[in-house]
C-alpha cells in the first residue's frame, strides 16, 4: 500500500466507543490516530441545547434514517431505527441519560465467557471516566472526563410519583448508578454548564488539542483493507474520491450496531452462505457476526393533567424563543432542563439477578409544541410511564442488502418472537397503570388516554402493546466478545480469526445491561484502551 497515508490507528467512527478510544489512544504522543466519521460536524445548536433533542428527533436529523424490516409480532410495523450519523454519533442526539446498568449485569457477562467483565472489573473503568457533579466515593467518579448530574426539573408531580412507587413497594433509589440501582429516583444526564456533554465534548476535541489525532468527518468508509487476514487499512470514499489509507498498528471499527457489522461482512468477515449469497467471497467465516442483535422495547400508558404543570408555561413562543437564546449563548434557563426527570428500575419477577423494567417518567405528553395566545392554542397537558423491557429473550439480526456498501443494511429486530417478552412486558405496563391510578397521583391525574379506560384483558393490553410499541434506541449485540466460538470477538474486542481488527461498541456487548446503553459502551472502551496501550488492567473493586 505503498503511497497511501499511514496512521497508527484507524477508528472507524466517531461515536461513543471512538471519540473515547482517540482520547486514551491519543494520550500516547507518539500514535498517530485517524478518525473517519460518516456525518457531518456537530456544530447544530439543537445538538447542544438539551430541549433540543425533540426538534432533532422530529426532523430525524443527523440519523442514518433506518428503519426495521415489517416486523411479524408488531402487526407488521417497520420500526424507526434511529442511530446517530453526526460527529459524537448517537451521542449527539440521543436522550443524554446516563445508566450504567445493573451489577449483575456484568457479572453474568464474565459467567457466560466474558471474563474480565464483571462488575468488580468495569466498575473502576467507570470510575475513572466521570465527573459525579455530587462528588466520587467507591462507586462514582469526580475527576473524569465526562461530566454526568442529576435533573434539574422541578415539578410536584415528581414527588407525587415517588410516593405512588412507595405504595406498591417500590423503593427509592439516591443513586441508581451508585450502590444499588433497584427503585425509583432522579434521572442522571450527560449535560454539563447547561450544554449536551456528548462523546465529542468530553473525549473528542480534547484528543484533537494534543495534536495526534486527526478527525475526518464526511467519509464514509466502504471496506476493510485486507491482507489476507490482517487488516491493513481502510477504503473510503469522501467529496466523490475515493481513498485509502493504512494502519500500522490496528483498525477499530466503532461505527455502532448495524454499521460495524455491515462494514465486516463487506470486508468479507462474516457468515459465508450469507456473503456469498450477496456476491462476497468470504475472508473469514464468522457465523455470529450480525446476529445477536438485541434492543430495548418500549410502550407508553399516558394520562392528561387536569391543571397544565410549569413546562407548558415555558413553551409559551415568546418564552422559549428566549430561553433557547440563553440555552445557547449561556448554557442557562429552562431550555438546559428535560421534561422527564425520573427513572425506575424493578424486578418483576423475585429470583431475576438484575432488574428486569426500567420506568421512563415524561413530564411532557408527545405533542408538546410551543404556542402563543391568539395564534396556536397551547396543549392538553399530560404526562406518561414508559416501561421498557430490558432483558428481551428475542434475537433479531443484521443482513447485508447487497455489496454495494451504499445500500442501507436489513434490519430484523424479530421484537416480541420469544413468548417471556410480551408477558414481562404486559407486566410492566399493568405497573405503569397501576402507578398512574394512586391516591398520590389523583390531583395530577386526568383521565388515561392510553391505552385508555377500554383496555382492560391481557389480549386486549398485548394487542395495544404489539399496535404501539416501538424501540427505546439501545440496539447492541451484533458482534458480541466473549470466549465460546459463537462469539466473533474475544474479550479484548479483537476479531477472532483476523490481525490488528477490533471491533468496539454497542456490537460488543455479549447481551443487553439494564437501562440506557451509552455509558456501557464508554466502559468498554475505557477498559480495552488499557490493553491496547500495553497497560495493566485496574485492579477489580471489592465490596
Amino acid at each position: 500500500m505503498s503511497g497511501t497515508k499511514e496512521y497508527d490507528y484507524i477508528i472507524v467512527g466517531a461515536g461513543s466507543a471512538g471519540c473515547l478510544l482517540a482520547y486514551r489512544l491519543g494520550a500516547d504522543p507518539g500514535n498517530r490516530i485517524l478518525v473517519l466519521e460518516a456525518g457531518g460536524p456537530d456544530t447544530d445548536p439543537l445538538i447542544h441545547i438539551p430541549l433540543g433533542l425533540g426538534k432533532m428527533h422530529e426532523k430525524r436529523a443527523h440519523d442514518w434514517g433506518y428503519d426495521t424490516e415489517p416486523e411479524a409480532n408488531l402487526n407488521g410495523r417497520e420500526v424507526e431505527a434511529m442511530r446517530g450519523k453526526v460527529v459524537g454519533g448517537s451521542s449527539s442526539i440521543n436522550v443524554m441519560a446516563y445508566v450504567r446498568g445493573h451489577r449483575g449485569d456484568y457479572d453474568r457477562w464474565a459467567a457466560n465467557g466474558a471474563t474480565g467483565w464483571s462488575y468488580a472489573d468495569v466498575l473502576p473503568y467507570f470510575r475513572r471516566m466521570e465527573s459525579w457533579e455530587k462528588g466520587g466515593d467507591a462507586w462514582r467518579g469526580n475527576d473524569g472526563p465526562l461530566h454526568t448530574q442529576a435533573a434539574r426539573s422541578e415539578d410536584p408531580l415528581w414527588e407525587a410519583w415517588i410516593e405512588a412507587g412507595h405504595a406498591m413497594g417500590f423503593g427509592f433509589t439516591e443513586d441508581y448508578n451508585g450502590e444499588k440501582q433497584e427503585g425509583l429516583g432522579r434521572s442522571q444526564s450527560t449535560i454539563h454548564n447547561g450544554r449536551r456533554h456528548s462523546a465529542a465534548t468530553a473525549f473528542l476535541r480534547p484528543a484533537m488539542r494534543r495534536g495526534n489525532v486527526t478527525l475526518q468527518d464526511s467519509t464514509y468508509v466502504t471496506r476493510v483493507v485486507m491482507e489476507g487476514t490482517r487488516a491493513a487499512g481502510v477504503a473510503y470514499s469522501r467529496l466523490g474520491k475515493t481513498e485509502t489509507v493504512h494502519a500500522a498498528k490496528e483498525v477499530i471499527l466503532s461505527g455502532g450496531v448495524f454499521n460495524s457489522p455491515q462494514l465486516l461482512m463487506l470486508s468479507g468477515i462474516g457468515p459465508a452462505d450469507h456473503l456469498r449469497s450477496v456476491g462476497i467471497e468470504p475472508v473469514i467465516d464468522s457465523a455470529g457476526i450480525g446476529g445477536n442483535l438485541q434492543d430495548h422495547l418500549a410502550v407508553q400508558p399516558t394520562a392528561s393533567r387536569p391543571q397544565a404543570g410549569p413546562f407548558r408555561d415555558t413553551m409559551r413562543f415568546d418564552r422559549m424563543a428566549v430561553s433557547i437564546v440563553r440555552a445557547h449563548l449561556f448554557g442557562t434557563g429552562p431550555a438546559t432542563v428535560l421534561p422527564g426527570g425520573l427513572h425506575g428500575f424493578v424486578k418483576t419477577r423475585p429470583d431475576s439477578t438484575a432488574t428486569d423494567i426500567q420506568f421512563l417518567f415524561r413530564g411532557a405528553p408527545g405533542n408538546a409544541h410551543m404556542w402563543f395566545p391568539g395564534i396556536r392554542r397551547p396543549y392538553t397537558d399530560g404526562f406518561g410511564v414508559r416501561p421498557v423491557l430490558l432483558h428481551p429473550e428475542s434475537r433479531g439480526e443484521v443482513l447485508l442488502r447487497s455489496a454495494d456498501p451504499f445500500d442501507k443494511v436489513r434490519i430484523r429486530q424479530n421484537f416480541l418472537a420469544a413468548p417471556q417478552d410480551i408477558e414481562t412486558l404486559r407486566t410492566g405496563v399493568k405497573l405503569a397503570r397501576e402507578m398512574m391510578h394512586q391516591p398520590a397521583m389523583d390531583s395530577f391525574r386526568g383521565v388515561e388516554t392510553a391505552p385508555g379506560p377500554g383496555i382492560k384483558t391481557d389480549a386486549e393490553i398485548d394487542d395495544w402493546i404489539r399496535r404501539m410499541a416501538i424501540t427505546a434506541h439501545h440496539p447492541s449485540c451484533t458482534v458480541p466478545m466473549g470466549a465460546g466460538d459463537d462469539a466473533p470477538l474475544d474479550t479484548e474486542c479483537r476479531v477472532k480469526g483476523a490481525e490488528n481488527l477490533r471491533v468496539i461498541d454497542a456490537c460488543a456487548m455479549p447481551d443487553l445491561v439494564s437501562g440506557n446503553i451509552h455509558a456501557a459502551v464508554l466502559v468498554i472502551a475505557e477498559k480495552v484502551s488499557d490493553h491496547m496501550l500495553g497497560k495493566k488492567y485496574l485492579m477489580p473493586a471489592t465490596g
